[in-house]
């Protein structure tokens, strides 16, 4: 993915796909649903929502939703986007337990955007945003082990 045009065109495919995922979260208790997206190399795509319970360690932020179903899809993310209101004046990026989780399955070259209801969306480098982050492995979508 090293040409502007495809890197445009796939940032576009995750932020429709995050917004529309946003609609779908369950957030009784924050009311503050978000959407999520992957989307690699050859365009395939996967989401993901936000799922919250009762029990806040039971609950699953979108982001996350995303990535462990790229895992189960073999989809190799090279674009994450994370659609929700703002937090405050700014564009909300996802949290460092997701960052950790992108950052192992994904690695530093993945473009994370955010992006907010109206279409407003930043993006940057996951090694920008996690810079001294743990690293052990990295997925791969032919890993069997």
């Amino acid at each position: 993915m090293t040409d502007e045009s495809t890197i445009d065109k796939r940032v576009g495919e995750a932020i429709e796909l995050a917004l529309a995922a946003r609609s779908r979260a369950y957030s009784p208790y924050s009311d503050f649903p978000m959407g999520a997206a992957v989307v690699d190399e050859a365009g395939r795509t996967v989401s993901g929502a936000l799922v919250e319970n009762v029990s806040l360690g039971l609950a699953m932020c979108a982001e996350r939703v995303a990535l462990f179903s790229a895992v189960n899809g073999r989809v190799k993310p090279v674009v994450l986007a994370l659609a929700s209101r703002r937090t405050g004046d700014e564009l909300t990026f996802p949290c460092g337990a997701c960052l950790q989780v992108a950052l192992e399955l994904a690695g530093e070259e993945l473009l994370v955007v955010a992006v907010d209801p109206d279409g407003v969306s930043d993006r940057v480098r996951l090694g920008d945003l996690i810079t001294r982050g743990p690293q052990r492995h990295h997925f791969e979508p032919d890993d069997r082990g």
